[in-house]
């Protein structure tokens, strides 16, 4: 397995490991991924160049926790902090 391949096992692997609020090991709540967010990636929220970008970001979480994100939304939104930085 290549370096990017285990990245990329590990991303998912921690997906799964915050999804037990919604009961589906595919899916996360916004609050879930709020909670993935601030806890796996405290220091590249704190250093992007962006701040009201990710301020905005957790304010869209904050709105109505129930709706699920699936690895694929997840992943996007990775993404988007990842350009943020």
């Amino acid at each position: 397995m290549t370096k990017l391949e285990e990245h990329l096992e590990g991303i998912r692997s921690i997906f799964q490991q915050y999804s037990g609020e919604s009961g589906n090991p595919d899916k996360l709540t916004k609050g879930e991924v709020k909670q993935l967010l601030t806890n796996e990636l405290p220091n590249t929220l704190k250093n992007t160049k962006d701040q009201a970008a990710v301020g905005q970001m957790f304010q869209d979480l904050d709105n109505n926790k129930k709706v699920l994100l699936s690895l694929d939304d997840f992943l996007k939104l990775v993404a988007s902090v990842l350009v943020l930085r």
